[in-house]
């Protein structure tokens, strides 16, 4: 079994690897570790390496700057790459904040549908199509787990343009149930849930607590204000909505044109973004381990799906996760092919999403507004549409709440000239 990681020198190279060396049924196989960034993948490299030696494992390592060394007969494919610069400092990234901040325009993450996200996607996308022409010559039967941001429109891109299963993975259910779990006291162990919906916006339909609605107790929870100013964001969701959602707080405010306070007074600046590249705090809770984890050698385990699905895969023994995936029929009233994050149930027959059936009429009419940027993003990459990706722009929920036609066209122009060279796709 070969598992081909590219984008390794990202914090999810290593932790990745620790996953899977921590689960003894797939412990005896190749793990191949591909960046372009060779010193970070060295880095990433000799960490693996001393982790396999100290624990005296059957697996092999490779490392290589050139995917095409490594993705021959791979088994599985995780991407989690950044495309033109670091993910959420630097260039590109500040140009995808700050411009959109001469306008008045306020994200506090910027990768999921606003603006900055809109760009990251017409950024990213035409480097991981790239990546497919390569996996369809090199290991077509391959499973794709996606971890690269904007994750809907990324993932829906990457579906269309492979032959093999493909499945988006992020941490927003994992993190957000146990979250959920805290605000009620109730041990994380007695909770049991059903999310659906989209990336970073997926609905948390069921909350129960040894089998009973746990909802009513959520509600409590959020009336003490030590309580509700940890989430305020998504409390005022469940208020006026009736749901809890993922993502966080912060990422929430910026898929909705309800939190322009919030969103100000969380916005990133200029000092913000640069001290952002020292911080890893909040992503690795965020992923499920604690910060003094980070460097160990012990085999800890993140709640990462990523290691459990290729078990699953490979032993046939069932795993549950939270997947992205294209919408066949899975989410009634979201639009047929968008890309829905659902329950997924994958063994050796592999990823077989779980239908949900109609959302919330509320929390489905929220996700389509996401979705109809998503939607004009993957047409403006597929048809190389310069004119797509404007409108895909001007119908983010926030920018269209601050910007006029007029002002929109000005700021994408900006953004468009700013990107450059990264967008030499569109011709």
């Amino acid at each position: 079994m070969k598992t081909v990681i590219i984008g390794a020198g990202s914090g999810f190279g290593r932790r990745l690897s620790v996953d899977i060396l921590s689960r003894e049924p797939i412990r005896e196989s190749t793990i191949a570790l591909c960046d372009i960034n060779r010193e970070r993948l060295e880095l990433v490299g000799k960490y693996v390496r001393k982790v396999i030696d100290h624990h005296r494992l059957p697996a092999a390592l490779v490392t290589s700057t050139d995917r095409r060394e490594v993705l021959r007969d791979a088994d599985f494919v995780v991407i989690a790459v950044s495309i033109g610069g670091p993910a959420y400092y630097g260039k590109p990234y500040e140009d995808e904040i700050m411009i959109p901040d001469k306008y008045g325009v306020e994200q506090t993450i910027g990768d999921t549908v606003t603006c900055g996200a809109v760009f990251r996607a017409l950024r990213t996308a035409p480097a991981l199509m790239e990546m497919c022409r390569d996996i369809r010559e090199l290991c077509p039967d391959c499973m794709i787990l996606n971890y690269t941001n904007p994750m809907a429109m990324l993932t829906w891109i990457l579906d269309l343009w492979t032959a093999g299963q493909v499945a988006g993975l992020c941490h927003g259910v994992q993190g957000t149930s146990k979250s959920m779990a805290e605000y009620i006291g109730a041990p994380y162990e007695e909770m049991t849930f059903k999310a659906a919906g989209i990336n970073h916006l997926a609905w948390f339909v069921e909350f129960k607590h040894n089998g009973e609605d746990a909802y009513p107790k959520l509600r409590a929870a959020m009336e003490d204000p030590e309580i509700y100013a940890k989430d305020d964001v998504r409390f005022d969701i469940l208020k006026h909505f009736g749901y809890f959602c993922t993502e966080s707080t912060v990422h929430c405010a910026e898929y909705m044109p309800y939190f322009r306070e919030v969103r100000h007074a969380r916005k990133r600046d200029e000092e913000g973004l640069k001290r952002k590249q020292n911080q890893r705090q909040s992503w690795l809770k965020d992923m499920g381990i604690k910060v003094e984890d980070a460097e160990s050698i012990d085999l800890v385990r993140t709640h990462e799906y990523a290691s459990g699905i290729i078990e699953a895969k490979v032993t046939g023994a069932p795993y549950v996760f939270n997947g992205n995936v294209l919408n066949n029929g899975l989410i009634t009233n979201l639009p047929d092919g968008c890309c829905v994050e659902v329950p997924c149930l994958v063994d050796r027959n592999g990823i077989q999403p779980c239908v949900i059936g109609d959302l919330p009429a509320q929390c489905a009419a929220l996700c389509r507004t996401n979705v109809n940027v998503q939607e004009l993003a993957v047409r403006a990459i597929l048809d190389r549409d310069r004119e797509a990706a404007y409108h895909a722009l001007m119908l983010d929920p926030v920018t269209s709440d601050v910007l006029s036609l007029e002002e929109g066209r000005k700021l994408f122009e900006e953004m468009w000239e700013a990107e450059g060279d990264l967008l030499g796709w569109y011709g």
